[in-house]
């Protein structure tokens, strides 16, 4: 069980064995860890999570997609132990999975911010090892639009002022009708910014999430466009 107080990892682990084998699984850097790794992977689904700068990686096999065939390790094996298991990467042979697994490594960065010598390496771990399957720049296209549900959970806590200024005040059946009050409403609001880029034949990212709000607050004495 786990309460307002969990941290986002805990939670998620409570969400590892709802996964099925034709899913793909995005995470953000704050998820890695060899044991959230394996949990995960273990249910057949593929995973594509991002991994921060403190993990190494050796080189095993480069591809001509631009990423390469790597190797990951529980953190409890550490000195010759370690050395013996990545000599047997090397040599493509099979691995203890409870010590070290086998990933592809994806690493881009992002043309539109600031100076080529700046950006950020964003740097991917996959469970996809073969290229065929997918490519190198399909992974960081889907990773990159991972960042819209990020920005969704924004528009609610932030635009909408939503479940995270109700949560201390009100019981906790009052708070689960509060969130999925402010769930549907942002589903509504979704709805109609993507019917009016439709209509304008623009991408929906291009209309503001804010400016919608506010264009609603001023017709809300209107007849309801949507069903409630």
């Amino acid at each position: 069980m786990t309460g307002a107080g969990s941290g986002e990892q805990a939670l998620a682990r409570t969400l590892y064995p709802r996964l099925e084998e034709d899913q793909l699984l995005l995470a953000d850097r704050n998820f890695y860890s060899f044991t959230d790794w394996c949990q995960a992977a273990d249910t057949g689904a593929e995973l594509l999570w991002r991994i921060t700068d403190t993990v190494r990686l050796p080189v095993l096999d480069t591809f001509d997609d631009g990423s390469y065939l790597s190797v990951v390790f529980d953190a409890s094996v550490r000195g010759v132990a370690r050395e013996h298991l990545l000599r047997a990467a090397r040599g493509g042979e099979a691995l203890p999975p409870e010590q070290a697994r086998y990933v592809r490594v994806v690493e881009y960065d992002v043309p539109d911010r600031g100076e080529e010598q700046g950006r950020e390496l964003v740097c991917l771990l996959t469970t996809i090892t073969d290229p065929g399957r997918a490519a190198a720049p399909l992974l960081a296209q889907a990773y990159h639009q991972r960042w819209e549900h990020e920005l969704a959970n924004k528009e609610i806590k932030q635009v909408l002022r939503g479940p995270a200024r109700i949560l201390r005040s009100k019981s906790p059946q009052m708070v689960r009708q509060e969130i999925y009050g402010y769930l549907l409403a942002h589903y509504a609001l979704s709805d109609l910014r993507c019917r009016a880029a439709t209509e304008a034949g623009i991408d929906p990212d291009r209309i503001k999430f804010t400016r919608t709000v506010r264009i609603v607050r001023r017709s809300v004495t209107d007849a309801a466009a949507f069903s409630p």
